[in-house]
């Protein structure tokens, strides 16, 4: 597997399953943290093609773990919903990079945006609702 670009490390997130469907990488920055992953032939079709359902779980993972980081202590969130735009594919050995904002963030529920790139090609753009489990 190609490294990461500079700037990157792996992320350490916790779920199995995100160690499988992975591995995703981080880069901070001032406007959030850049999360990104390398499709691998594990991630894609018997075209070469990413499986739509791997890029939406990237979308989500990116999505929320933007509001996960948002504040201190980091934030327990799950989905509410997900829409996702497919507007190019992605082949094996692409880097991507989701890149997304906070777009509201109340006291139990938040809404993101972003969209996935390829270099500086939009191949996807993504909208969720998450709930937030606050400890209280």
């Amino acid at each position: 597997m190609t490294a990461p670009p500079d700037g990157f490390k792996p992320a350490k997130f916790s779920s199995g399953f995100l160690d499988l469907s992975g591995p995703y990488f981080l880069r901070s920055q001032d406007q959030g943290t850049i999360v990104a992953m390398r499709i691998l032939e594990t991630h894609a079709n018997y075209l070469g093609v990413a499986h739509g359902g791997v890029l939406s779980t990237f979308a989500d993972v990116a999505l929320s773990f933007q509001v996960h980081d948002s504040e201190r202590p980091a934030l327990s969130v799950v989905t509410n919903t997900l829409t996702t735009n497919f507007l190019a594919g992605a082949k094996t050995g692409d880097w991507l990079e989701a890149h997304c904002r906070i777009d509201r963030l109340g006291k139990r529920i938040a809404y993101a945006s972003g969209e996935i790139r390829r270099g500086d090609e939009v191949i996807l753009t993504m909208s969720g609702i998450f709930t937030i489990l606050r400890q209280t």
